[in-house]
């Protein structure tokens, strides 16, 4: 009887030493994946982050070693700057050309893509591919080939063959001409990005409401088709893309160094300087790393506030159907 028991007890231990490897082993599978994503988490974005912090609220000229404590004193000179003001307002001018631009552009390239009826995967590759294209490159492209100032420039030899005079892209600030490269450039290497984000929206919506509309006597690919259906279903598609849009403005700083850097007598980089710009002039420029990191953290700032006031506004995630 005695030995009767004890089997099963026996087994029941058995069996929770078994759960305990299995729920070891997977802990551990785990802890591998996912420990060396987590230590560089750590030490390539939260300790900078955190120690970036500690450089704006200390003196720190030429060194990233903190020195005097300076309290608030970097965030209210930053502020106050008028240089930090206009870099500001540059990045408005740009948000108002790329956002609107970028949205209608991939949105279109989207249902382009979306209706056609051969090679689908074919174009949206070949409108991807620019995503996967370097800045710098993409930047260089634009400034000594497509845009070159002289008249053997592509823009200015198509320019030539139409009959109109060459323009002087990038070597004066009045008219402002080289806003026209930057704005293309960006378009070109990110309309492929959201227009993918934008397929995903528009596969996403029910064929029963197209066929019903059809019934009711809207005619396939008509704007009251559009505008009744697709573009208020693709909505919360439309807020994500204007976030990301214009975080990415805020961000602009590659197409800006590489396009604007030395072209004309005074730089147009210092005429049209983004925030970035601006910052790295302040930190490895004067070599001020306390104020470089201050203003850092002002426009982080600025971009979680705009991204918190988009999404009130515009109401992420309700439905607008």
């Amino acid at each position: 009887m005695n030995a009767q028991i004890a089997i099963p007890s026996v087994q029941k231990r058995a069996a929770g030493r078994r759960r305990l490897q299995r729920t070891w082993r997977t802990n551990l599978t785990f802890l591998l994946f996912v420990g060396p994503l987590v230590a560089g988490l750590v030490m390539f974005t939260y300790i900078p982050i955190a120690w970036g912090f500690w450089l704006s609220i200390h003196q720190a000229r030429a060194t990233i070693t903190p020195q005097e404590f300076v309290g608030l004193a970097h965030y209210a000179w930053m502020l106050k700057d008028p240089a930090f003001i206009k870099s500001l307002t540059t990045f408005g001018l740009f948000t108002l050309f790329i956002v609107p631009t970028t949205y209608c552009v991939s949105l279109g390239l989207a249902l382009l893509v979306n209706n056609v009826r051969f090679a689908q995967g074919f174009f949206r590759s070949v409108f991807f591919l620019p995503t996967a294209c370097s800045y710098v490159i993409a930047s260089l492209i634009w400034k000594m080939s497509l845009f070159n100032s002289m008249p053997y420039g592509f823009v200015n030899m198509v320019l030539y063959w139409l009959g109109l005079d060459p323009v002087v892209w990038l070597n004066i600030v009045g008219p402002p001409w080289y806003w026209v490269v930057l704005v293309t450039v960006r378009l070109w290497l990110q309309s492929g990005f959201y227009m993918l984000i934008f397929l995903a929206g528009l596969q996403e919506i029910p064929r029963a409401l197209y066929e019903a509309a059809f019934v009711d006597g809207a005619k396939p690919g008509s704007w009251a088709t559009f505008r009744h259906i697709t573009w208020p279903l693709l909505y919360n598609v439309s807020v994500y893309i204007v976030l990301l849009n214009v975080i990415a403005a805020f961000q602009a700083f590659d197409e800006f160094w590489n396009i604007l850097r030395g072209a004309g007598t005074t730089s147009l980089v210092n005429v049209a300087r983004t925030p970035l710009i601006y910052l790295y002039g302040v930190a490895f420029g004067d070599l001020n790393y306390g104020r470089g990191s201050a203003g850092a953290f002002i426009l982080a700032a600025i971009i979680i506030g705009v991204t918190i006031a988009q999404n009130r506004v515009m109401g992420l995630g309700k439905s607008h159907y």
